[in-house]
């Protein structure tokens, strides 16, 4: 009683996983909405087709933009799930969008140089057009990272593990839910500066635990099939951060620190420095310098708060007769020198 009841565990579970690959043996159907990921259709220059409708649309494009991938750990996890890489979906998303001009800086620039050098070289035809000038800056670069990815036994995987027996098992093992987290970054190329950031996540079910069958018979029918729904959650979660960075840039407000300029100095500024710190540069300070300045014979020119040569040059002066750092820009000890002669 024992074995029959051993033997049509198994006999059932085999049906199960027959049942399985010829699912995945079905005929190739081009267009198939069963095998397309939450991106879809195209983009033509200003004119998206067949996109999504949950994918945010922006009426004008915030700037150009290049897409680089960073090379790590999860970079290659990810093509295991059958995502070879993300540009690709993130630049169709970008275009349909209309939110960016996408403009390549990845592999394909190597065609780039390489025609000019054809160009160059003289072996292109007079009329080829290859002059300098010509290629688009990018304002920003937009960097994708999967912050977490994740294949947790289900509820479902379980149940069938139990009936089944140890074959049962591993197909339970392979109904698994699958989830993804993601964050995208944009920085301004021109200071370097990361001006947006958002993250985003989706989760689904696939069949992940079957490719784990190994060099078995069902393994080979399967295996491609086991990866299409764990590429599916990442690049539902690539358009969810997407859609988030363009929330994100309608209600974008640039950064300031405290009335001095990015990179010239912080808040959090260290005891001991030897380096003064610079004044703000507003119109006000500067033309209350230049009437100090003239008042003590230098020649700033006219006092009209603009921070000039001629005003650096005075104020270059001024510093060098009373043993300042010659730097010609407004910092504390020349505010002090100056304020000292009222």
């Amino acid at each position: 009683m024992i074995k029959r009841r051993r033997f049509l565990k198994t006999y059932i579970a085999a049906i199960l996983i027959i049942f399985l690959s010829a699912c995945a043996e079905l005929p190739v159907e081009t267009g198939d909405a069963s095998s397309k990921t939450v991106v879809t259709g195209s983009a033509g220059g200003a004119n998206a087709q067949n996109a999504n409708k949950e994918l945010e649309h922006c009426d004008r494009p915030l700037g150009t933009m290049a897409l680089v991938e960073e090379q790590h750990t999860w970079w290659y996890t990810m093509r295991g799930y059958g995502v070879q890489s993300t540009v690709p979906i993130l630049r169709l998303m970008a275009q349909q969008s209309n939110c960016f001009v996408v403009v390549e800086r990845g592999l394909a620039f190597r065609n780039i140089t390489q025609e000019r050098s054809l160009e160059q070289s003289g072996e292109l035809r007079s009329n080829s057009n290859f002059d300098k000038g010509q290629l688009v800056s990018a304002d920003y670069t937009l960097t994708p990272t999967l912050t977490f990815s994740d294949r947790n036994t289900g509820g479902v995987g379980g149940i069938i593990g139990g009936a089944f027996g140890s074959l049962g098992a591993i197909v339970g093992g392979g109904l698994k839910f699958s989830q993804a987290s993601t964050l995208l970054a944009l920085v301004d190329n021109r200071s370097g500066v990361q001006v947006l950031a958002a993250e985003g996540s989706a989760k689904g079910t696939s069949l992940g635990g079957l490719f784990g069958l190994g060099r078995s018979k069902f393994a080979g029918a399967l295996g491609s099939y086991a990866q299409t729904p764990e590429a599916k959650v990442i690049v539902a979660a690539m358009m969810d951060a997407f859609n988030n960075v363009i929330i994100a840039s309608r209600s974008y407000v640039a950064q300031e620190t405290g009335g001095k300029g990015l990179g010239t100095g912080g808040a959090l500024e260290v005891s001991g420095s030897t380096i003064q710190p610079r004044y703000d540069q507003s119109v006000l300070t500067v033309l209350k310098v230049q009437q100090q300045l003239i008042a003590l014979k230098y020649d700033p020119g006219v006092a009209d708060g603009i921070m000039g040569e001629k005003t650096r040059k005075a104020l270059k002066a001024f510093q060098a007769d009373y043993g300042l750092p010659v730097t010609g820009e407004i910092d504390s000890a020349g505010i002090d020198k100056l304020n000292g002669f009222q």
